[in-house]
C-alpha cells in the first residue's frame, strides 16, 4: 500500500471524479442487495434444519 501512494505522489495522480462515479456505481448495489443476501443466508440453514426434522 505504501508503494501505491509512493507511486501516486510521484506521477501526480489525485483521485479523480470518474474514480468517486465508480466507486459509487460499483457501491450502490451492494448496499440494495446486501439484505437479500444475508435474508437468505441466514435463513437457509433454518430451513434446511426444519426440513431435516420432518
Amino acid at each position: 500500500m505504501l508503494r501505491r501512494k509512493a507511486k501516486r505522489k510521484e506521477n501526480n495522480e489525485r483521485y479523480s471524479a470518474l474514480d468517486i462515479l465508480a466507486d459509487i456505481l460499483l457501491f450502490v448495489p451492494e448496499l440494495l442487495f446486501l439484505p437479500i443476501r444475508l435474508v437468505l443466508f441466514l435463513l437457509r440453514p433454518l430451513l434446511r434444519l426444519i426440513g431435516d426434522i420432518w
